[in-house]
């Protein structure tokens, strides 16, 4: 990385931005878990939050260089398969937000409502994504009410709460559990 800058023949992507890049990544990793005070935030959440989308960066930007005489196509789906953010059990589709973990239409809308944050969803749209998810009219119009203890309504916008957004985690939580054990179980 030290004297990557002098090679003249590379573009200054690779000569200048990705060094650049990879040691932020590096300094990040390397010194920062080690260096906390219990009286300080913890930074792992936040580090990994910088650091992972820089390093799918990197790496886009790596086949972005060495796509000459790929197939143009081939090298965008690299480029959108590690760039694109990761929920395994959301997807959203022309704007439409879908979850696959929701056991129920309460723990469904809490999900989509985290997956939209900060932004608000209006108590219609929310109503017609759940009603997208299979749930009948009376359980969507039930779990709009259910989730009113873990939003803030403004005028029939909705944004979770603190506690709902925990709610969230902790639905996410149980689910990437058990599909490791599921996982584990299958070796």
């Amino acid at each position: 990385m030290d004297q990557i800058d002098k090679q003249i023949g590379l573009t200054d992507s690779l000569r200048l931005t990705i060094p650049r890049a990879c040691r932020f990544a590096y300094e990040v990793a390397s010194n920062r878990g080690a260096r906390h005070d219990a009286d300080e935030i913890e930074a792992n959440e936040m580090d990994a939050a910088a650091t992972l989308p820089l390093c799918a960066w990197i790496l886009a930007e790596m086949v972005r260089y060495s796509q000459h005489g790929m197939d143009l196509d081939a090298a965008k789906a690299i480029v959108d398969g590690v760039t694109k953010k990761r929920y395994p059990f959301i997807e959203k589709i022309d704007g439409r937000v879908y979850v696959d973990i929701a056991k129920s239409a309460r723990e469904a809308a809490v999900l989509i409502l985290w997956h939209e944050y900060p932004k608000r969803v209006s108590e219609a749209a929310l109503f017609e994504l759940l009603r997208r998810h299979q749930y009948k009219k009376a359980n969507a119009d039930m779990a709009i009410k259910r989730i009113q203890g873990v939003v803030d309504n403004d005028n029939g916008n909705l944004k979770l709460r603190s506690i709902g957004i925990q709610e969230a985690e902790e639905l996410i939580d149980l689910s990437e559990r058990v599909e490791s054990l599921a996982k584990d179980t299958k070796k």
